[in-house]
């Protein structure tokens, strides 16, 4: 049997500016991924877990917790984008232009805008995407800046693992 080695994300080396990166996975968003993310976060806005409230508001359904469209998305771009992050600098520029639903299935993708060295860690570069978002429809549900460092390539800590077959 031959083992093959899985993706292992991208190297500071392998971003080039106006690289656009399809994130491979969507996700279907459900009402208890809302309830849940709504509760664990302390959010106690009821549009987002208050079916019987939501139905009174203009939408007349529970809209998603936004800081869970938020978390979705950045986390469907780590496999392109900080699989081997060192640390995020930031989220710039968060805008919410149509709302999330549950039921929604949420896609992204991400831009290279950015890539520069790092001035005080040789180790690792700095680099900036742009992220969307956007549902099942096309319709674009978020969009963000992130800046973040990244390994430089042979720079990243060493991911042991022992296999059956080790042992």
């Amino acid at each position: 049997m031959a083992v093959k080695e899985g993706w292992r994300g991208r190297f500071f080396e392998d971003f080039e500016v106006g690289d656009v990166y399809e994130h491979p996975l969507g996700r279907t968003v459900t009402t208890t991924d809302n309830s849940w993310f709504t509760l664990l976060t302390q959010n106690t806005a009821p549009i987002h877990f208050d079916h019987a409230y939501a139905e009174k508001t203009e939408f007349g359904r529970p809209l998603v917790d936004s800081t869970f469209t938020v978390a979705l998305v950045t986390g469907q771009s780590v496999t392109d984008v900080s699989q081997n992050v060192f640390a995020n600098l930031g989220w710039d520029e968060i805008r919410l232009p149509a709302p999330v639903f549950e039921g929604d299935t949420i896609y992204s993708r991400s831009e290279v805008l950015e890539r520069r060295e790092s001035k005080s860690r040789p180790n690792v570069g700095v680099v900036t995407v742009k992220t969307t978002g956007y549902n099942q429809d096309g319709v674009v549900v978020i969009t963000f800046k992130r800046t973040l460092l990244v390994y430089r390539r042979g720079h990243a800590p060493e991911i042991t693992r022992i296999t059956p077959e080790d042992r």
